[in-house]
């Protein structure tokens, strides 16, 4: 028998049951003020709006009403409820007229669904078609919940609750952005109650936001900079000076603005200059910066820097400015405390993070997207953030944001790739309305400063590559180091993969070479520590040494060597390898060298492939003569002739069919299915024991390997349970060399154990 007390959620953890009033009241009360805060920026129906999630948010877990689901809520059982408990809500809805609502409550654990699907996932009996509803979401809904629909909405007034009133037009909203807002703010409510209900998460205090503070504050930091010694110093210095007063400066009428300004030039501090005034004095004033970075690696860096010039007297600094790595948006209960909200004055966190939250199907990593209208972002070393077919359809969510949920966008890089230009991109961005593309001009408008940019750029570096003949060859290991160590260093050479890095790091110290290595193989905590290794050594000016690295440190890292090295990718990355060489024009006659590499060992990046075979069109001349953002918009040209066009159809047309799982999945800014996997036992063991981990040191103390090689290496989740693959966290169990190689240690041990005849049982 049920008890007379309904239950949304059974004893658990430790904790008590909590009753289907309680839940339901708290998540209509937390939604509907995630709602008005986003609305308040909305220039669309609001009041259609609210209603959608308050119809939502009352309706959602109507369905646990059932007496079998009750049954096992009562007996405290980890078991699934019997009957889907968002059917009921989906079903009343619908008979409303009240669709949208319908698909948030369809949405709010599946996720966004698409037409073609006849079923939504895990479905345990058949179910009756109901074909406007499955032709829309892929929603059905069971008999059973029909004929005790009744039943459902009679014990939910019993229990005080409200019921919604029927809509006069029940049609679907068209809009995919708002769609996902909406179901952010329904998702955060709920989830966010069912956490803390179970202590899983703590409420965040509000911090004010204080913007025109930190702006006198980011004035002050910037005022005691140290001007230089050299003439050229204090050139470069009296430059960046200027750009930060121009940023800071510029006219707010706009609300997306790029900054086209060369490295070393300080962008970090005059984009976030302006964006400290739009948020001041727009009205009504702005809720987040949001500041989007292409490496996780470079992510403290700037995150130091904006602690030290932005934190006011009095404040926690991890208050007010957080930081945001890997795709720790999981749905387990258990781990959903470590999901970051954003919820924060300034954010600064990963392309990935932001872009495919923006693109996503997925209720967790929705969870947060309620918080970015009425805010402004910050997307720095742009030429690196997604790949050149996403940008068509990000440009339109970009662009609905700005123009419909009050953003504020600035795009900025050292090679400025201006797409938005470009009538290939303008054809497929405005393809599906009427809509022209709105204005983009640079916050550097006086044209003689520009110059001024460029002309201090042009000097700098001298891009380099072999003879044709030695060029078509390519390099093998042995021939790479060769290569490398002929030229003066401090030398610089980034390389497509890690297991190419690894393989030329380690055969490079066992020629006695003296070489660091740098890459994603190896966890944060680790990674911060050869950073510092490398900086002193700059600092020192210790000259015959090597850094082998990915492309994590080919944007936004503050390294000065004499010689870079890149093997061939994008455009775009060899013009950035030049922004760490000479960095403050002190080398002369510095150089880059693009080259080819060819050696079994190495590993092809795929992710690389279009945009190389962009750079193989262009010559020396073209490269050392052409302007940066002149090279890397004339690249993305050539990468729209190599293969980009199509796939950048097919996303915007399956977005305005509502194809959202599809979207998700073509939405991914790395290529690649990766998996967060822990380096550290007594970390691993404390996750596996459900004790609360701060997911700032699990952030630290893990590395993100592809899920394709999760099986090969014979890797165990932390916690066996019976979540999707993509949530579940994994453990290694091989060498790890926190100070060299990171996981690749294990990695090349394995390999060399494989190929003589070795086997993982």
């Amino acid at each position: 028998m049920v008890s007379e007390t309904l239950l949304a959620h059974s004893r658990r953890h430790g904790m008590p049951e909590q009753t289907y009033r309680t839940h339901v009241t708290n998540v209509h009360s937390r939604a509907m003020l995630n709602a008005q805060k986003a609305v308040a920026f909305y220039n669309g129906d609001r009041n259609a709006f609210l209603g959608w999630i308050e119809a939502a948010a009352l309706y959602h877990d109507l369905g646990k009403l059932d007496v079998a689901n009750q049954n096992v809520l009562e007996q405290n059982s980890r078991n699934h409820l019997p009957i889907n408990h968002s059917d009921a809500g989906v079903a009343a809805l619908w008979k409303l007229k009240r669709k949208e609502s319908a698909v948030l409550v369809a949405a709010h654990h599946f996720g966004l669904l698409q037409k073609s699907e006849e079923t939504p996932p895990n479905k345990k009996r058949p179910f009756r078609d109901e074909q406007d509803l499955a032709n829309f979401s892929g929603y059905t809904v069971d008999e059973h919940v029909d004929a005790h629909l009744s039943y459902y909405l009679t014990a939910h007034q019993k229990a005080g609750l409200c019921i919604a009133a029927e809509e006069n037009n029940g049609v679907l909203h068209r809009c995919g952005f708002t769609r996902r807002v909406a179901l952010s703010c329904l998702v955060d409510a709920d989830h966010g109650d069912t956490a803390c209900h179970y202590k899983k998460e703590a409420e965040i205090p509000k911090i004010e936001p204080r913007w025109n503070e930190r702006l006198l504050a980011l004035q002050r930091y910037v005022d005691h900079l140290p001007v230089g010694n050299t003439k050229r110093e204090q050139h470069r210095n009296r430059l960046r000076k200027q750009l930060f007063e121009t940023c800071r400066d510029a006219s707010l009428d706009l609300s997306i603005r790029s900054c086209n300004a060369p490295v070393g030039s300080g962008k970090t501090t005059a984009v976030m200059a302006h964006l400290l005034r739009v948020a001041a004095e727009r009205k009504p004033e702005l809720r987040h910066i949001i500041v989007v970075l292409p490496y996780t690696n470079i992510i403290s860096q700037l995150v130091d820097t904006y602690r030290n010039a932005l934190v006011l007297d009095g404040e926690r600094s991890e208050d007010v400015v957080v930081e945001h790595h890997h795709r720790m948006d999981v749905a387990d209960l258990g781990l959903r405390q470590l999901a970051t909200l954003w919820k924060a004055p300034i954010i600064v966190t990963t392309a990935v993070q932001f872009f495919e939250t923006i693109g996503s199907s997925h209720p967790a990593q929705l969870r947060k997207l309620h918080e970015l209208p009425g805010s402004a972002v910050f997307v720095d070393e742009m030429h690196a953030a997604i790949p050149s077919h996403l940008w068509p359809q990000m440009w339109r969510w970009l662009e609905c944001w700005t123009s419909d949920w009050g953003g504020h966008l600035v795009l900025a890089s050292g090679s400025l790739s201006r797409f938005w230009e470009l009538p290939e991109y303008i054809d497929i961005i405005c393809s599906s309305d009427s809509k022209s593309m709105p204005r983009v001009s640079d916050l550097v408008s006086d044209i003689s400063f520009h110059n001024e940019l460029k002309e201090t750029e042009e000097r700098r570096v001298t891009y380099r590559r072999r003879s044709e003949e030695a060029d078509s060859r390519g390099l093998d290991c042995h021939g790479v180091i060769q290569f490398v160590q002929e030229k003066p260093g401090p030398r610089l050479l980034i390389v497509n993969t890690v297991q190419t890095a690894a393989v030329i790091a380690q055969e490079m110290r066992g020629s006695g070479y003296d070489v660091l290595h740098l890459s994603t193989a190896i966890a944060p905590a680790h990674r911060d520590l050869i950073i510092e290794r490398i900086k002193l050594r700059l600092q020192e000016k210790i000259a015959n040494w090597t850094l082998v690295a990915t492309s994590c440190v080919e944007a936004g890292m503050d390294f000065s060597f004499r010689t870079g090295f890149r093997e061939r990718a994008s455009t775009a990355s060899l013009i950035q390898v030049g922004g760490r060489i000479s960095r403050g024009d002190e080398f002369e006659n510095a150089e880059v060298w693009d080259v080819l590499f060819l050696d079994n060992r190495f590993r092809n990046n795929p992710s690389v492939l279009i945009s190389r075979q962009a750079l193989d069109h262009f010559t020396l001349h073209e490269l050392n003569r052409m302007h940066s953002a002149e090279l890397a918009t004339l690249a993305l040209r050539r990468e729209w002739t190599c293969g980009a066009e199509e796939r950048a159809r097919k996303l915007v047309e399956d977005e305005d069919r509502m194809e959202y799982p599809s979207v998700a999945t073509q939405c991914r800014v790395i290529d690649t299915d990766t998996r967060t996997v822990i380096i550290d036992e007594f970390l691993a063991e404390a996750v596996r024991k459900g004790e609360m981990v701060s997911k700032y040191e699990l952030m630290q103390y893990s590395v993100q390997i592809w899920a394709n090689k999760i099986t090969k290496l014979g890797l165990q989740p932390v916690i066996q349970d019976n979540n999707s693959e993509d949530s579940k966290i994994y453990v290694w169990k091989y060498d790890y060399d926190p100070d060299f190689l990171g996981y690749m240690q294990g990695v090349l041990k394995l390999d060399d154990f494989l190929a003589s005849g070795g086997a993982i049982i």
